[in-house]
């Protein structure tokens, strides 16, 4: 059973229904061919259909396509901090928690020295959606403090993850300005992927016809400080730490954040100490007046703090500053799950057990030695993170695919995940505004996630690990959410279907892409326990279908066979078979399972168009649906009364379900090939687009959370009745539009050949994340950077067939774009995988890729 507090988090999301990314070409590097599918931004020639976006995908953002931006910038479980479109700091979340609305009075400003200096904030204009709604604008105390000084006129916005350009001007200077903000990003190497620290590089041109004089500085209130501490801002080399200290009993108020630069920095400490607005208007005073103040550390409550950098261009000379920010917030109070007796033992034994620490802590004492690894290790950490933005956007792939797969991995830098002390990987299912959105690393959530596999296969494995050892108990009854920090959890509620089912696939996928023979085997014993539990409860008479009330993503138990859930089992059933043959384990009664589930889920449960389900409630084994414990699913006199005469609340029947066939998905994303008919999967898929797709939702009716999409918005619905049959309480999202089903549905259409079809749904999905309404890398579902959304990193196997296994050291390729160049990452290494009039070749770009044999289309071919 959920804990009250993930149930009243829940309600709330639900009450609240709906929370509230260079001036380059989208494909970088020498282009020869061009992509076998309609350019994006064509204007459609089908009646009724929405017109494109006025922005190009994968193109820089301008105006009002500036207003929603936020680009998270930090370290993989570290913390965050986000660049808005205009280039002002806003999210800062490093206290291990979501701080959505923290805008702290932090920012960088130029000046000229001589008269009449025209000051400016390095940023662009205030969205005007600011200026009324955003929560204490008015009380002087946020980032709204800082509006009011003068900025640029001018901005434009450019992302190439993990980089974000901002390009800004302003009549009044003589200066062209670039600011790039990013963070590092290394696939394969997670532990310098996960640093709790970020970049400003700003990139100053004198455009004017004389020599001139500029002061740099930056700016920033104590946003660390806290309640009932010393509060003070510290001095560091070039910079200075804004810093709360902890106490005895609350050790997790300590907190230190530091701001310096490589350059010989002039660096004020202390702020002018008054009343109402007199820090900042002293600041802004000597900024305006083209000067620098210095100052050193006070012993506590100092209010804020600058470093100025002076520095002179001749016409046309460029400069950059750069400046780092590390931060270090080593202990929280932060635990998560329901309490597990028998874990007293061992915290009592291990006290990192207690509370989350993040994985940072256990490599830096304190910001200071964080820092000096900044420092040190910067041009590196740039130099490798750059070296995967170029390869990944060395591309002939749709633009709108490759936003949509780089906007989302923001979602690795957000305040969804977390690393702990020991470095595995944890993580909610989303952020809500001041807390994690449902927590324990769900797995039905994050079966959907196709990127961590690939770029940081072992921080995955980690994810596996906690299935499959402090989630599983003797039976094989998993739980789908781990205990924060990670300890054997209560076994107090259903297992999850789709969760459990689609972690055994992930098991194959893990080992294939590892190659670690000596991994799967020491897994497999719990691997097969955990299948044979699924049997039991959900297929105890052995028909190979799940019949059985069966938990899963949406939230309630589907009641009878369904094509969604059998779909995951036949995968799961299908990958069990492999790994075992491998291992020389028995098999024989997995492969009868999954021949008869076969043959019933391709005859009985698929209706000539899409697969459906078999709504069941008597004649099971489970008690019936008024008595079955359930998840927010009672029976009122009401609701019995349709009980009687419809069923089990929330089910879908003779609907067209979007995961309808999801688990073969799944077996095609963990490279198991397709577990049904290949033809009958590809019917569902088109049934899925003509039912479920809507250009414009316009009329379509939503009573439960219409926000992801609504009115002229198209998008994807998770469900229609096409011949009837909707249920007067269907499940309980069914009219939702979710990103992370739509990028699967669209990735599984790619698999199968329908390219254009997929990429209507992809184009739909981001021209609502265009910056004007939603912030272009915050794809939310419940909570923002929902983890489902990474399912478009499976979109780049969709086009390409692009897949390498470790094992057999075999590089696949099976186009659906014809000639094509796209990114591939491994266990060991990144590149670029080519195909040219047939021929592939492979370009390793970090690491090793030992590509010993290459299948192309299913025929053995030879890298050019």
């Amino acid at each position: 059973m959920q804990s009250k507090k993930d149930r009243r988090s829940f309600l709330k999301l639900t009450a609240l229904s709906g929370l509230g990314t260079l001036a380059a070409p989208w494909a970088l590097g020498a282009q020869t061919a061009q992509p076998a599918v309609a350019p994006a931004g064509a204007t459609p020639a089908s009646p009724g259909i929405a017109p494109a976006a006025a922005r190009a995908f994968n193109a820089a953002y301008t105006g009002a396509y500036l207003d929603r931006i936020a680009f998270p910038v930090g370290g993989i479980g570290a913390g965050m901090f986000c660049l808005e479109g205009t280039g002002a700091i806003s999210h800062l979340s490093v206290r291990n928690n979501p701080e959505i609305f923290n805008e702290p009075a932090m920012f960088a400003a130029i000046a000229l020295k001589q008269a009449p200096h025209n000051a400016r904030v390095l940023e662009g204009p205030v969205p005007k959606w600011k200026k009324f709604g955003q929560r204490d604008a008015g009380l002087g105390g946020t980032g709204g403090a800082t509006w009011g000084l003068p900025r640029f006129e001018q901005a434009d916005f450019l992302a190439r993850f993990p980089f974000a350009e901002i390009n800004l001007s302003d009549p009044a200077l003589p200066l062209a300005v670039q600011l790039t903000g990013w963070s590092p990003f290394v696939p394969t190497d997670a532990d310098s992927s996960s640093l709790p620290f970020g970049a400003l590089e700003y990139r100053f041109k004198n455009t004017g016809g004389s020599t001139a004089e500029f002061i740099f500085s930056y700016n920033s209130r104590n946003f660390m400080w806290q309640p009932e501490t010393v509060n003070s801002i510290r001095a560091i080399k070039n910079g200075f730490i804004l810093s709360a200290a902890g106490t005895d009993a609350a050790p997790e108020k300590q907190g230190d954040f530091a701001i310096f630069t490589n350059e010989d920095a002039v660096v004020d400490h202390c702020w002018f100490r008054g009343e109402w607005f007199d820090p900042l208007t002293m600041a802004w005073n000597t900024i305006s007046n083209g000067e620098t103040s210095s100052g050193g550390p006070v012993e506590k409550d100092a209010p804020g703090a600058s470093l100025f950098v002076p520095f002179t261009l001749q016409p046309g000379e460029t400069k950059t500053i750069r400046l780092m920010m590390a931060w270090y917030v080593p202990d929280t109070k932060l635990t998560m799950g329901t309490e597990n007796p028998a874990n007293k033992a061992l915290v009592a034994a291990n006290p990192l057990l207690k509370y989350h620490k993040p994985w940072y802590s256990s490599q830096f004492k304190n910001v200071e030695e964080a820092a000096d690894h900044w420092r040190s290790q910067y041009d590196a950490l740039r130099k490798r993170s750059r070296l995967f933005t170029d390869t990944f956007y060395k591309t002939t792939l749709p633009p709108e695919v490759v936003e949509a797969v780089a906007a989302n991995l923001t979602i690795l830098k957000s305040t969804t995940v977390l690393r702990q002390y020991d470095g595995r990987f944890w993580c909610w299912e989303g952020s809500g505004d001041s807390w994690g959105s449902c927590h324990g690393s769900c797995t039905h959530v994050w079966n959907y996630a196709q990127a961590v596999s690939h770029l940081f296969p072992a921080l995955e494995r980690s994810l596996r690990e906690t299935e499959f050892n402090e989630n599983q108990d003797e039976r094989g009854h998993q739980m789908f959410r781990a205990n924060l920090p990670i300890t054997p959890v209560l076994h107090n509620f259903h297992a999850a279907s789709d969760g459990q089912l689609g972690g055994i696939m992930k098991v194959y996928r893990e080992w294939r892409i590892s190659g670690d023979t000596g991994w799967l085997k020491g897994l497999y014993p719990k691997v097969q326990r955990s299948l044979d539990y699924c049997i039991q409860t959900w297929d105890p008479d052995g028909k190979g279908v799940v019949a059985e009330p069966h938990h899963n993503t949406y939230d309630i138990e589907f009641w009878g066979p369904t094509g969604f859930a059998t779909s995951f089992y036949l995968g799961a059933l299908h990958a069990i078979i492999v790994m075992g043959d491998a291992l020389q384990e028995p098999t024989d009664r997995y492969k009868k399972l999954y021949e008869s589930g076969r043959k019933i889920l391709e005859t009985d449960l698929y209706n000539g168009e899409y697969f459906f389900q078999e709504i069941k409630w008597t004649g099971l084994h489970a008690a019936d649906p008024v008595k079955a414990q359930s998840f927010a699913t009672h029976y009122t006199p009401e609701a019995l009364a349709l009980l009687q005469k419809e069923g089990p609340k929330y089910q879908y029947g003779k609907g067209c379900l979007s995961d309808g066939i999801i688990g073969a998905w799944m077996s095609r994303m963990c490279g198991l090939g397709d577990p049904v008919d290949a033809v009958k999967i590809k019917n569902h898929l088109n049934a899925v687009h003509r039912y479920n797709f809507r250009h414009t939702l316009q009329g379509h009716a939503n009573p439960q959370r219409p926000t992801y999409a609504i009115g002229e918005e198209g998008g994807l619905l998770l469900c229609s009745w096409p011949e009837g049959g909707k249920l007067s309480l269907p499940f309980v999202y069914s009219n939702e539009v979710w990103t992370g089903i739509e990028y699967q549905v669209a990735s599984h259409l790619m698999l199968m050949g329908e390219v254009d079809k997929g990429l209507d749904i992809v184009r739909a999905c981001r021209n609502r994340y265009d910056g004007k309404v939603r912030n272009p890398f915050n794809e939310y579902e419940c909570g923002h950077w929902y983890a489902r959304a990474l399912s478009s990193y499976g979109m780049l196997e969709g086009l390409t067939g692009v897949r390498y296994d470790a094992v057999d050291r075999t590089l696949y390729v099976d186009s659906r774009v014809g000639d094509f160049t796209g990114f591939l990452s491994t266990a060991t290494g990144f590149g670029t995988v080519s195909l040219r009039g047939g021929k592939p070749s492979l370009d390793v770009a970090f690491g090793t890729i030992p590509a010993r044999r290459v299948v192309v289309a299913g025929k053995e071919a030879r890298l050019a």
